[in-house]
């Protein structure tokens, strides 16, 4: 990859982390992902006007990827509902590159190189440890003996979190290989990424109108800023990388994308005062080290 792709993917990666933070914040995640979805069908509305059509072979993946961001979206929400998102976030986006890996190589004959090989079996190991010190801080806490201190989540109830984690990492990566091969087809970038927002962003903010109705606006106004802000965040943020697919292989950009686990994990910590701790720091070092290690081979 060129300096100039790395760059662009890394600005997408802290960009990614900081639209996932503010989502994560507003507390009601239907409200959220309202706010998201309608952020970003704006963008693409906007961006739709200045920007050529997407070509014709483009377009059975763009519809394809729309129903597999809402997919995507919809687990995301679930994940954010269940854990932290200093745990969650690491485990949905560090699945990801890893199932890229191996769907580019099925579907669109990207074959990995040993070195990108061995990337994803350090990748794997950095992100089994980030799961398994979340289910074992919270799972193993000790009672203070005071009886109205809330007791801590059991072991067994933060399975369901991460069973939603890491079908939410298995829906990034389906729709990261689809928005590959389509992007590719579709002649123009920015075309592609602004009819994408538009088809992805109207059937949340539809269900949330339907389901609350009049007291939607009100419910919306105290957060309307912060969520349309992370939506605008995630054209952005998603258009650098669609970009970026058209000038590397899937698997490396997809592997350098993750590298907003750590900026999700500082996000979590600095602003949602979730222990970092040392087995975090070592687990994101791991993968650190096999993001490193695809990029050497791609």
């Amino acid at each position: 990859m060129t300096p100039l792709v790395v760059a662009a993917v890394l600005v997408a990666a802290v960009t990614h982390a900081s639209w996932n933070a503010l989502a994560h914040h507003i507390k009601d995640q239907l409200l959220a992902f309202t706010l998201v979805g309608s952020g970003g069908a704006l963008c693409g509305l906007l961006l739709a006007c200045f920007v050529p059509v997407p070509a014709a072979g483009a377009w059975p993946p763009l519809l394809v990827s729309a129903v597999l961001h809402l997919v995507y979206q919809l687990l995301l929400m679930r994940s954010f509902g269940l854990g932290d998102f200093g745990q969650m976030y690491p485990i949905a986006r560090g699945t990801a590159p890893l199932v890229v890996t191996v769907l580019a190589a099925v579907f669109l004959h990207e074959l990995p190189d040993a070195w990108q090989l061995t990337g994803v079996a350090v990748a794997s190991a950095g992100l089994l440890g980030v799961a398994l010190w979340g289910i074992r801080r919270k799972g193993g806490r000790r009672s203070t003996g005071d009886a109205s201190a809330p007791s801590a989540p059991s072991r067994s109830s933060q399975f369901p979190a991460l069973i939603a984690a890491v079908a939410t990492g298995l829906a990034i990566a389906s729709y990261t290989v689809v928005d590959g091969a389509g992007v590719r087809a579709s002649g123009t970038a920015p075309g592609y990424v602004a009819w994408l927002m538009l088809l992805e962003g109207v059937p949340i903010p539809a269900y949330a109108l339907i389901t609350r109705r009049g007291a939607l606006p009100a419910q919306l106004r105290p957060v309307a800023l912060r969520g349309l802000a992370a939506g605008a965040l995630s054209v952005v943020a998603y258009g650098l990388v669609l970009w970026a697919q058209t000038r590397a292989p899937l698997a490396p950009v997809a592997a350098l994308r993750e590298s907003s686990i750590i900026a999700g994990a500082v996000i979590g910590a600095v602003f949602f005062k979730e222990r970092f701790g040392t087995p975090r720091v070592a687990a994101s070092a791991l993968l650190v080290g096999g993001i490193a290690l695809m990029l050497h081979g791609g």
